[in-house]
């Protein structure tokens, strides 16, 4: 904790050094010399979106695609993320990758939510104070449910990062705790964003109420879910995107009418550090393959499994990237037994290798996700009516997707499998997964034991009970030694 708030100071430094602060030294950066007029308020609240762009070595915890990597849907052979040593050895409080990667980022980016909080109405005043605090509230929020799904039990930090006392050692608050600050920030960001289409990389109001919904399914208040969803639903605002690829790539991703947040970039100023298109399929890499039990979840000719995936054959006539060749398991990084990604991947990109630039923004909501929240959410609620056929069908018949209607007469839970199965192929490789097998209580029926590939029957993943909280980073339990304790189980 005190690590992530001095690198928060040196960050504001960076963000702030046209003001000439660079003169100061980080841990004496005073809110005196930079709080003081309006356009301050405009830096301090890019730096909270800056933080997103948080690098944990060639990938973030920030970008959604790695997260599946955790789940039953894919597949890292170059442990991205941990991922592979998390499902073949387990986690522990000294794991790699996200275990301490996405903690750190996420309270770096939790301080400058708390200093921009603390400090704005310095500077502003009126609605302008009013939907900028919003946002930040919702950054927050947004950081802190990502804490809570993960870590279950983490310490809560509202104060001004300026004004803590770094001698004292920090506790941690329940996962409920947690979560009734999240509603928190969330009331307050709904209440002052504004009622538009998010565009320009700004969260908006239907922004905060998506996951307001997502906090209310995990929380399993279904009736409360249903009816804030279809608030979002009867607004308007958002439709399905008519090209369902055209969501995880530019140009497309900018007019896209189904995204509702996502972290946005912008080659050459704003590039990814490291491409994702070259972690993703380069020579070298391909750190998302797909698992044959991802692929046999797809109905027969459901056109997102190859929009999705790269099959045996393929050629740049399917969008295989490198020119002249033809897609063949077992040669140039492809592993045997799987399929690697194509989602994300930016087509202009041919022969992809270390070194070129891309910019696909990082979707973390698509109203695609509204609808299934809402048809998972009523049909807890009230069964299988009308209105629940209604949402899966919609997304089921995107013009480029097609699929027929589901069959009349499901019952409850003929229903509730149904909708399991199109949040699996919807959002496959957007990090769903895996935060869903845990919200459904089915993660170690799914995960342990799980043979990712068929080829290699022996290697099984593992999945214990206590892994739906993840354990808390061994620094972190150090440095705050006795008061925080680590999580049950490890």
């Amino acid at each position: 904790m005190k690590t992530s708030i001095k690198i928060f100071l040196a960050a504001l430094v960076g963000l702030t050094s046209c003001k000439k602060l660079d003169v100061t030294p980080p841990d004496k950066l005073s809110t005196g010399i930079f709080w003081n007029k309006a356009s301050d308020a405009d830096l301090a609240l890019t730096g909270i979106y800056t933080t997103l762009y948080a690098e944990n070595g060639q990938i973030t915890a920030y970008a959604p695609m790695w997260w599946e990597n955790f789940s039953d849907n894919s597949y890292t052979q170059n442990n991205q993320g941990g991922a592979k040593n998390a499902l073949i050895s387990g986690l522990t409080p000294t794991s790699d990758g996200f275990v301490s990667g996405l903690y750190q980022s996420a309270y770096i980016s939790i301080a400058a939510s708390n200093s921009f909080l603390a400090n704005v109405d310095k500077v502003l005043t009126g609605e302008k104070l009013a939907q900028y605090k919003a946002e930040a509230y919702f950054l927050r929020a947004f950081n802190y449910f990502f804490l809570a799904q993960t870590y279950g039990n983490v310490p809560i930090i509202t104060a001004d990062p300026f004004t803590v006392d770094f001698k004292n050692k920090v506790a941690k608050s329940s996962r409920d705790e947690v979560l009734q600050l999240v509603l928190a920030d969330l009331d307050l960001a709904i209440a002052s964003l504004p009622d538009a289409k998010f565009t320009t990389g700004h969260v908006v109001k239907a922004t905060a109420q998506g996951y307001k919904v997502r906090v209310l399914l995990f929380q399993k208040k279904y009736a409360e879910a249903a009816a804030l969803a279809k608030t979002i639903i009867d607004g308007g605002l958002f439709s399905l995107n008519s090209t369902y690829a055209g969501n995880f790539y530019k140009p497309d991703q900018t007019t896209s009418p189904e995204i509702m947040f996502s972290i946005q970039f912008k080659a050459p100023a704003v590039a990814h550090p490291f491409a994702i298109t070259t972690v993703i399929i380069g020579t070298g890499y391909k750190d998302l393959q797909g698992t044959q039990d991802m692929i046999n979840e797809y109905e027969a000719n459901d056109p997102r499994k190859t929009m999705t995936f790269f099959f045996p054959g393929d050629t740049p006539a399917e969008g295989w990237p490198f020119p002249n060749t033809v897609g063949t398991p077992g040669v140039n990084n492809w592993t045997v037994g799987f399929y690697p990604g194509k989602k994300w991947l930016d087509p202009k990109n041919v022969n992809p290798q270390p070194g070129i630039q891309d910019d696909q923004d990082y979707v973390w909501l698509r109203f695609a996700d509204v609808k299934l929240m809402y048809a998972e959410a009523q049909n807890e609620a009230v069964g299988p009516d009308a209105s629940v056929y209604k949402q899966v069908n919609e997304v089921r018949a995107r013009p480029d997707v097609n699929m027929p209607a589901l069959p009349a007469g499901l019952s409850q839970t003929e229903m509730r499998e149904r909708i399991r199965h199109e949040r699996r192929v919807e959002f496959a490789l957007e990090g769903q997964r895996y935060f869903d097998l845990r919200r459904w209580g089915i993660a170690v029926e799914k995960l342990n034991g799980f043979i990712q590939n068929p080829l290699t029957p022996a290697v099984k993943t593992i999945y214990r009970s206590n892994f739906d909280f993840w354990p808390l980073p061994q620094p972190e339990i150090d440095r705050n030694v006795p008061e925080l304790k680590q999580n049950d189980g490890y």
